[in-house]
């Protein structure tokens, strides 16, 4: 029986992969969607290696203050610009106004308000208020020193500042777990990923089995010697490879395109992948035995993906999501993958602490490959 399920299955995973919506499916909408969904979502929780842009537009007779203001700024990860007109301003989605005497109300002594302005409000709002509020207080800082220094401010006197070394250094080290939620492409990768997987089993591989039942191809097989056991796990281990390759692709992709870091437990990574992989072939072996058309198949799998995806926590950090999604989540099949992967990946915790979450990604795996072994039919 084993051969003849690893015979079916080969034939099977070299059917799929002759078919170009298949190619198109596991090997470059993952990446386009790494892209577009990891971009968006860069900056949900602060942070990121890449420069800012923040739109400056300066009063008259700012001063020389502004340059040390602009200076602390980019220290501070922000690429500066100024833009020559209002209208040019007011397209950037960060914006800094500086009032009119700048310079000279700060030496003189007297409060200045500056103006940020962000398009969109949020966590990330109060990021970006944060990282200028320390700029322009480091700024004021350096008009302290320069007086200690016994020195007058000026653009001379602050570039011998910037010039000098610090006598003091931080060190920055996480003192235990993680505790802040990923965002970006660590955030979308792994959800993606996710998505993805269900995505196939759901649409690919379960419309396979409608088309082969439709073409009588499954009713050659029930005249064969293979057992109907034989034919459902051949039919299922065809499905789990075209799952695992896309899972490996995803993983490989992720890694060289996008700098993804699977942290310290990549080989219990994979194992969770590998789990969830067998369950979502089972999903699909299901569904393949209940549908009726083509079209039943991929309107159901198509729906099902991307409702799961969105409550499991596959597009957004299910950590910033009110209680009852969070709770939601620990009943759905994304959201185990998802809550083991963010646990691994993102939390750095221990690979004993997903051993609940493989546990039952097994168990509903084998009960839905049991129903779909009694539901299949051969015509």
């Amino acid at each position: 029986m084993l051969r003849d399920s690893l015979f079916i299955a080969g034939k099977d995973v070299k059917y799929m992969f002759r078919a170009k919506e298949t190619i198109i499916w596991v090997f470059v909408m993952p990446i386009v969607f790494f892209y577009f969904i990891g971009t968006i979502t860069g900056g949900f929780a602060g942070g990121g290696t890449r420069a800012e842009k923040l739109a400056v537009k300066r009063g008259e007779q700012t001063g020389f203050l502004v340059d040390q203001l602009v200076h602390r700024l980019e220290e501070r990860g922000y690429d500066v610009i100024e833009p020559e007109s209002d209208s040019l301003f007011v397209r950037y989605a960060r914006r800094l106004t500086i009032p009119t005497g700048f310079s000279d109300s700060v030496l003189a002594g007297i409060p200045v308000a500056l103006k940020f302005e962000r398009s969109e409000s949020g966590l990330g709002f109060d990021y970006d208020a944060l990282r200028i509020n320390r700029a322009i207080f480091t700024v004021l800082a350096d008009v302290i020193v320069t007086s200690e220094l016994n020195q007058t401010p000026t653009p001379e006197s602050f570039a011998n500042l910037n010039s000098m070394p610090r006598a003091l250094s931080v060190e920055v080290r996480p003192a235990g777990q993680r505790k802040i939620v990923p965002s970006g492409f660590e955030q979308a990768i792994p959800g993606i990923m996710v998505m993805f997987t269900l995505l196939i089993m759901t649409t690919s591989g379960a419309i396979l089995l409608v088309i082969e039942r439709r073409q009588g191809l499954l009713r050659r097989l029930a005249y064969t010697p293979i057992s109907r056991l034989g034919v459902v796990l051949g039919k299922w281990g065809g499905k789990l490879v075209l799952g695992m390759v896309q899972i490996a692709f995803a993983m490989i992709a992720g890694t060289i395109f996008f700098k993804m870091d699977w942290g310290a437990n990549l080989a219990m990574v994979i194992v969770v992948m590998f789990t969830y992989g067998g369950l979502m072939a089972s999903t699909g072996m299901v569904l393949g035995s209940l549908a009726r058309t083509e079209g039943q198949a991929a309107g159901i799998g198509v729906v099902s993906a991307n409702v799961l995806a969105a409550l499991g926590g596959c597009w957004w950090p299910i950590e910033v999501t009110p209680a009852w999604m969070q709770k939601l989540q620990l009943f759905l099949p994304t959201g185990w993958a998802m809550d083991a992967l963010h646990k691994l990946v993102s939390f750095a915790a221990a690979p004993t602490s997903v051993i609940p979450h493989l546990i039952v990604m097994f168990v509903v795996g084998c009960i839905l490959l049991i129903v779909s072994a009694r539901v299949f039919r051969f015509e």
